[in-house]
C-alpha cells in the first residue's frame, strides 16, 4: 500500500518557477544577482531573442555550468535547494549532538538523521532488521493472506489504496483506490520498444537479481524472470499517464459490492478493514479497468510469485535503510542507469531529505523560526492581491468565455485562499517512536505514521489547514479541491525572492509562478472543479468548445518538441502545466503593466526596457540543464514540459514579447498572430 491523493496527484505543482518580491522601486536595494536582478554574464548575445529566447537569457550560463556529479539538475533552483539542504543540516546535525535542545520533538529529529548517519551500526546489523518483515510474507498461506499484505503499510500492492477529499464532496475525507505494483518508474519502461528500452530492462533484471542476492533469497535469477513477467503484465494494464489527468475518467465512486462485482478475486471487505477503513459506503475507483485487470491477474498468477514480488519490493522500497551494498545497488540501477547520475549524493544530504520525508514539518516549524522574515510574507501576499486583479481583468475581456462562464470564473477567483510560507498549525509526531539503532524499523513506523495519520482524519470533514508540502521545501502547488494556492518559505527568499530586485523583474519571476499557479483553477483539469472543490460542469458547452479548441492548439505546438531522440513531449499529459505557464506569464504581464499604468514607465536599465526586463525575468527563472537519461524519466513520466520549452514554447504565443524584442517573420520561434495561443 503506498500513499498519494489521486486527485492531488494530477493537479499541481510548479516544480520550481523563479520568485522574487513587488513593489519595490528600481534601485530601492541592492539586487542579489547583477544592478536589477539579473545576472548579465548568464546571456549569449550571439543569439537573437526570436531564435532561441532561452540561450538568449541563459546561454552563457549554460556554456560555463556543469552539473554536480550527484544531481540530476542544474540552476537555480538547485542553488536555493542546496541553501535550504544546509540550513536544515545544520538544524539536524545540531540535535543529532544535543537531541533535548529542541524538546520531544527535536529529540525524534535527531535521532533519526544519527539513525541514518550511523553506518558501521547499519553494516553490523546486516540484513537481521529485514527478517520480521519477510517473516511476514513467509507466512502467508493464502491468497487472503497476501491480499491483506496488499493493504498494508510497507508492502506493495497492484491496486493502492489511499486517502483523500471526495470528487462529489471534497468537504470530507473518502478511501480511493487505484493503480500500482510497479517497481520501474511507469508502464513505458517495460513496454516501449528500442535498445534503450530493452538496455533498461535488462539492468532492472540484474538489479531484482542482486538484491534479493543480497538478501540471501535462494533461487534469484528464476524469482526474478517471473516477477519482471508479473509486473510487465500489471504496467499493460496501467492507464497512460496523461490519461489519469482526465477527471471524468477518474471520478468512478463505487460501493463495495460494485467494487466487489468489478473484480472479485480480491477480498476487499477484508482488505479494506485490515487497512483501517472499516466497512466504507463509497471507494473512489480511480482506473477501473486496471483495478479489474489486477483482480485477474490476482487469481492467475501462483500465490508463491505474489510472496517472491512481495519480498522484493519490499526489500527495494526500503533499501537505503539497509547495509551499503543495499544502498549502492538501489543507486546503480535508479539513479545511474535510469537518470544518467554519476555519483550518489553525500549520506547526510540523503539524510535531510529523510527527515524532511518522514518529520517535515517538526524541521519546518525550527527551519521557519530560523529563516523566514515576516515581510516576505506581506510582499508576497501583496503581489497575489494584483495577480488577482489582473485575472479578473483578462476573464472580463475574454471574447471566448460567455457570460454564465465568466460570472463562474471570476467568483472561483474570488475564493482563492493563498497559503504562505508555513502551516499555521503544525502535525504532532509524538506518537511516532524513533530508534537510534533501528534505521530500517525508523524508516517503516515513519511509513505506518503517515498512514494513521489519514485514519485519524477519515471519514471526517476535510482539514483545509494540512499542507502537502514542507516549509523548507522549493516548490509551490495548487490544490483544486480546496481552492488553495501554497508557496512553503523557502521558495520566498533569495535566489528567487529578493527585495533588492526591479518591480519588472518581480512580476516576470514571482508574478509568472503565481499567475501560473493561480491559473490551474482553470485549466483543463481545474476547470472541472468548481469553487467550492467540487467536481462540477460549470462551464457552457461553447465555452467549453471555445477553451478546447485553444488547448487543442497548445497541445500540438508541445507535441512537436523532441528533447530526447525519440521522445516526444507529450502535449497530453503536460497540458495543464502548459495551460498554466502561458496563462501565468499573460496574467503577470497584464500585472506588470498595471503596475506601470500606476508608477509610471520604468527606465532603461542596461540597455534593457521594463518589458525586456519581465521577459528575461521570466526566462532567467527557468535557468536549468538537465542529465539526459532524468529528462527521458521526465518525458515519460512528469505532466511539466522541460525548462528550454517552457521558455521558448510560452513566450512564443505572447505578443507582447514580440513588441519587446522585436521579433518578426523569419526568426525561428515567430509564428504568425493567428496561430498563437491565448488563454486568457
Amino acid at each position: 500500500m503506498s500513499f498519494r491523493n489521486w486527485v492531488l496527484a494530477g493537479a499541481a505543482a510548479t516544480a520550481i518557477a523563479g520568485l522574487s518580491q513587488t513593489a519595490v522601486a528600481a534601485g530601492a536595494g541592492k539586487a542579489k544577482f547583477g544592478t536589477w536582478g539579473y545576472d548579465a554574464t548568464a546571456m549569449d548575445p550571439s543569439v537573437k531573442p526570436g531564435d532561441d529566447f532561452f540561450k538568449y537569457v541563459n546561454g552563457g550560463w549554460d556554456k560555463r555550468t556543469q552539473i554536480a556529479p550527484d544531481r540530476t539538475t542544474a540552476g537555480v533552483a538547485v542553488i536555493l535547494t542546496d541553501e535550504a539542504e544546509q540550513q536544515v543540516r545544520d538544524i539536524v546535525e545540531g540535535l543529532a549532538r544535543t537531541p533535548g535542545k529542541a524538546g520531544a520533538g527535536g529529540q525524534r529529529v535527531g535521532d533519526l538523521y544519527a539513525a541514518w548517519m550511523d553506518e558501521k551500526g547499519i553494516e553490523a546489523r546486516g540484513t537481521a532488521p529485514l527478517k520480521p518483515y519477510l517473516a511476514k510474507i513467509a507466512a502467508a498461506k493464502t491468497r487472503a493472506d497476501v491480499a491483506k499484505l496488499f493493504a498494508e503499510t510497507g508492502y506493495t500492492s497492484p491496486v493502492d489504496l489511499d486517502i483523500g477529499p471526495g470528487l462529489a464532496d471534497p468537504t470530507h475525507y473518502q478511501a480511493q483506490l487505484g493503480q500500482g505494483g510497479l517497481g520501474m518508474p511507469n508502464r513505458d519502461y517495460y513496454l516501449r520498444a528500442g535498445a534503450k528500452y530493452d538496455g533498461f530492462r535488462k539492468a532492472y533484471r540484474d538489479y531484482v537479481i542482486k538484491v534479493q542476492t543480497l538478501a540471501g533469497i535462494p533461487n534469484p535469477a528464476a524469482k526474478a524472470a517471473a516477477i519482471i513477467a508479473l509486473e510487465t503484465r500489471i504496467a499493460k494494464a496501467h492507464w497512460a499517464p496523461e490519461r489519469t489527468r482526465d477527471i471524468e475518467q477518474i471520478n468512478n465512486p463505487m460501493s463495495v459490492a460494485k467494487l466487489t462485482a468489478l473484480a472479485p478475486q480480491f477480498p476487499w471487505a477484508a482488505m479494506l478493514a485490515h487497512a483501517g477503513l472499516g466497512a466504507p459506503k463509497i471507494v473512489l475507483v480511480v482506473e477501473p479497468s486496471e483495478v479489474k485487470d489486477a483482480g485477474a491477474l490476482f487469481a492467475a498468477t501462483p500465490l508463491a510469485v505474489w510472496k517472491d514480488y512481495l519480498a522484493y519490493h519490499f526489500i527495494r522500497a526500503h533499501a537505503s535503510y539497509l547495509p551499503k551494498a543495499f544502498d549502492d545497488a538501489n543507486f546503480e540501477f535508479f539513479s545511474h542507469t535510469l537518470r544518467d547520475v554519476p555519483q550518489q549524493r553525500e549520506r547526510w544530504k540523503r539524510g535531510v531529505q529523510l527527515v524532511n520525508r518522514s518529520l517535515g514539518e517538526e524541521v519546518g516549524r525550527i527551519y521557519v523560526a530560523e529563516h523566514f522574515p515576516p515581510e516576505a510574507e506581506r510582499q508576497t501576499a501583496e503581489l497575489i492581491d494584483n495577480l488577482r486583479g489582473a485575472y479578473a481583468d483578462r476573464f472580463a475581456k475574454a471574447e471566448w468565455m460567455d457570460e454564465p462562464t465568466r460570472k463562474a470564473a471570476l467568483v472561483k477567483l474570488g475564493t482563492f485562499d493563498p497559503r504562505l510560507g508555513h502551516p499555521k498549525t503544525y502535525i504532532d509526531y509524538s506518537s511516532l517512536r524513533i530508534d537510534r539503532n533501528d534505521l530500517l524499523g525508523d524508516a517503516v513506523r515513519a511509513e505506518q505514521f503517515q498512514w494513521k495519520l489519514q485514519l485519524s482524519r477519515y471519514p471526517h470533514p476535510v482539514d483545509r489547514g494540512l499542507w502537502e508540502m514542507v516549509p523548507q521545501e522549493v516548490n509551490a502547488y495548487y490544490n483544486p479541491q480546496t481552492n488553495q494556492i501554497t508557496f512553503p518559505a523557502a521558495i520566498l527568499q533569495p535566489p528567487y525572492f529578493d527585495a533588492g530586485a526591479d518591480p519588472a523583474a518581480n512580476y516576470g519571476g514571482e508574478g509568472a509562478v503565481i499567475g501560473h499557479e493561480m491559473g490551474h483553477g482553470f485549466d483543463d483539469e481545474g476547470r472541472h472543479f468548481d469553487e467550492t472543490g467540487k467536481v462540477r460542469d460549470w462551464w457552457t458547452a461553447d465555452a467549453a468548445k471555445a477553451f478546447g479548441a485553444r488547448a487543442a492548439v497548445l497541445g500540438a505546438q508541445f507535441d512537436a518538441y523532441e528533447p530526447v531522440p525519440g521522445v516526444h513531449i507529450n502535449g497530453k499529459l503536460t497540458m495543464g502545466e502548459n495551460l498554466g505557464d502561458l496563462g501565468g506569464i499573460e496574467a503577470a504581464y497584464a500585472a506588470w503593466r498595471r503596475y506601470v499604468a500606476k508608477h509610471g514607465e520604468p527606465a532603461v536599465i542596461n540597455g534593457l526596457t521594463g518589458d525586456q526586463r519581465f521577459f528575461i525575468a521570466y526566462a532567467q527563472s527557468w535557468q536549468d540543464k538537465v542529465r539526459e537519461g532524468a529528462l527521458r524519466q521526465q518525458l515519460l513520466t512528469n505532466p511539466h514540459s522541460p525548462a528550454e520549452y517552457r521558455v521558448n514554447g510560452i513566450v512564443r504565443n505572447v505578443d507582447a514579447w514580440y513588441a519587446a524584442f522585436d521579433v518578426k517573420p523569419g526568426d525561428k520561434l515567430y509564428l504568425p498572430p493567428e496561430k498563437r495561443v491565448h488563454v486568457w
